[in-house]
């Protein structure tokens, strides 16, 4: 089995094809769930990393031992960092959006590396847990943050009055405001203001019945839970 760890035709056709097999497995994940990077990028990052690890060995076997085999593998994942800053998004609403897709880019790059090299067990089995972490704890984050007591909450509202009244009423329900945050420009109403809230919830009410609560308060446009 020495030729899979050698640079050769066999070993090149192996790891660029798992690299093509465990890049789209992320990438099909993330690209299902309308993500910015999908299974074209994810395998274009993961086929490249493998690529420039190979060429780095094969650099090292074939021309100069002198030469240190991991220096590209270190400048992609530089690389990768500045195209993982491309997919984050912060929203007019103060809600971050696509760092997970960015780190797992990241990961897809890092099992490429792996594979590039020729560590076969640490490539499969970081792959097949970037995958799980991907499509089946999302579930269990749900589970969890549904029972957390802290929320990040956008409320639009009609006035600066109902502003103080809404408030006032959320302290009165037993909630507590732990950050409050006021712009005018983001409202729907031309006179109307948008609220940016941080606030810890009774132990005895759910999330969703926090929304509905707060959102027939007078003067209220729209509640929605922040991510």
């Amino acid at each position: 089995m020495e030729w899979l760890y050698g640079i050769n035709l066999a070993s090149i056709a192996l790891r660029l094809s798992l690299a093509v097999l465990f890049g789209g497995i992320v990438g099909l994940e993330r690209g299902a769930n309308k993500h910015q990077a999908g299974l074209r990028t994810h395998i274009l990052v993961c086929v490249g990393a493998t690529l420039a690890m190979m060429t780095n060995a094969y650099i090292f076997e074939s021309i100069s031992h002198t030469s240190d085999p991991g220096r590209l593998g270190a400048q992609v994942i530089s690389g990768i960092g500045f195209l993982g800053v491309g997919l984050i998004l912060v929203t007019s609403r103060n809600k971050v959006k696509g760092l997970t897709t960015a780190a797992g880019l990241w990961a897809s790059a890092c099992i490429g590396l792996a594979l590039g090299i020729g560590f076969y067990a640490g490539a499969i089995i970081a792959g097949s847990f970037v995958f799980c972490a991907l499509a089946l704890l999302p579930r269990l984050e749900v589970y969890f943050y549904n029972r957390s007591r802290m929320m990040s909450l956008f409320v639009e509202l009609d006035c600066m009055t109902s502003v103080r009244e809404f408030l006032s009423s959320v302290r009165s329900k037993g909630i507590t405001i732990i950050e409050t945050h006021i712009n005018k420009s983001d409202a729907i109403a031309c006179d109307g203001y948008s609220l940016d809230l941080s606030i810890r919830i009774p132990k005895k009410i759910s999330h969703v019945e926090v929304v509905e609560l707060l959102s027939v308060l007078p003067g209220v446009f729209l509640v929605e839970e922040l991510e």
